[in-house]
């Protein structure tokens, strides 16, 4: 059974490696993706705080004057006094603007940048193409790195190998640097791995997870028909409507909606440290009444497991710490992938070199 064992260890690692290897590269990197995403554009990210305040049609009025004809799609609230607002235009990109000057700070635009590049090769490959080829893969790779999680800790446990032997070389110092780094890791790699399965396939996770919790999703809101000549409301107005749906919670973002849509709030509470923020609130355009409004406090069951699974993955869940944990272990990763990898290498060199040797002996 241990030959048997270890023989899927080895070769699900083989044909593994180079997924797992971009996984834990490219996720120990995620884990600070907005704080990386700030500082290389700290030039424009970046704002001396002052008192008070513009108005996003203030706003939305300078941005309009900067880049005529090109229709506004969302505004990003800055989330503190030093870090400026966004404001993203349906063609010339993102627009970093001072909110309490006005100045324009620079624009980004709408193009694939490194951190972009990173989120896309840990989730899909970078491959984009009709059914989600690419996120198929990494999702399997994901079950892959479970099975080796699994197998290897049945391993381990004959040897118990917590730390390298002193004056290890070679395999040796090799083989106790993968079982060290594997036992210490293994917790936060297990539960990287079964978070990242459940969003790999939440096709199937996101209904188990509302079946086990006996809740059912919010039902879809219907947007009425405008009605004749009418006259939106001010943005700022959908803004205040939308923090009183979901009260405690900070709005940090408006997606300006076309003449027959409606004003989409997104929102977050101090504890929603993800980025993306989970509670959101509609609000007709033209009437401001509320046409729907979940909060992550009270979401349905599932929606709040299927919340709670992303920010664990993504070390969102208690701020920087469970963050530079998350990232951690993603490195670990890539250490057990190269680790893994030597022995291999080592293995398979010092079996040719014995072959020839063996060959002589018995002729």
């Amino acid at each position: 059974m241990r030959r048997l064992i270890f023989n899927l260890h080895l070769y699900t690692a083989l044909a593994a490696a180079a997924f797992v290897l971009l996984m834990g590269l490219t996720g120990s990197i995620m884990a600070f993706e907005p704080e990386i995403d700030r500082f290389l554009h700290r030039r424009i990210a970046y704002v001396q705080p002052e008192p008070g305040d513009l108005s996003l049609a203030e706003i939305g009025a300078i941005v309009n004057g900067a880049f005529p004809g090109d229709r506004i799609f969302a505004y990003y609230l800055s989330p503190s006094p030093n870090l400026s607002c966004q404001v993203v235009l349906e063609n010339s990109g993102t627009v970093y603007i001072n909110q309490h000057t006005g100045k324009i700070l620079g624009v980004r635009p709408d193009q694939l940048e490194f951190l972009d590049l990173v989120h896309q090769l840990h989730i899909r490959l970078a491959w984009r193409h009709d059914g989600d080829p690419g996120k198929r893969i990494m999702s399997w790779a994901a079950v892959a790195m479970l099975l080796l999680l699994l197998s290897g800790l049945y391993l381990w446990w004959p040897v118990k190998r917590f730390v390298i032997t002193k004056g290890a070389a070679g395999r040796r110092w090799w083989f106790d640097l993968h079982n060290s780094v594997g036992i210490f890791s293994f917790v936060f790699l297990l539960v990287l791995t079964i978070t990242g399965i459940s969003i790999g396939f939440e096709q199937t996770s996101n209904p188990l997870f509302y079946k086990l919790t006996g809740s059912q999703p919010s039902p879809q809101p219907r947007i009425p028909s405008p009605p004749p000549a009418a006259t939106p409301i001010p943005m700022g107005q959908a803004v205040e409507i939308a923090r009183k749906a979901v009260p405690g919670a900070a709005a940090f973002a408006l997606i300006v909606p076309n003449p027959t849509g409606a004003y989409r709030v997104l929102m977050r509470f101090p504890e929603d440290r993800t980025p993306g923020g989970r509670s959101r609130v509609l609000v007709d355009q033209y009437t401001g009444q509320v046409l729907f409004a979940e909060g992550s406090r009270t979401a349905p069951g599932g929606a709040r497991v299927t919340i709670a699974n992303r920010a664990i993955h993504t070390g969102d869940i208690f701020g920087l710490p469970s963050k530079a944990v998350m990232s951690l272990a993603s490195l670990m990763l890539v250490l057990q992938a190269c680790s893994g990898l030597v022995m291999w290498w080592k293995r398979t060199r010092a079996k040719r070199d014995v072959s020839p040797v063996a060959k002589q002996g018995v002729s």
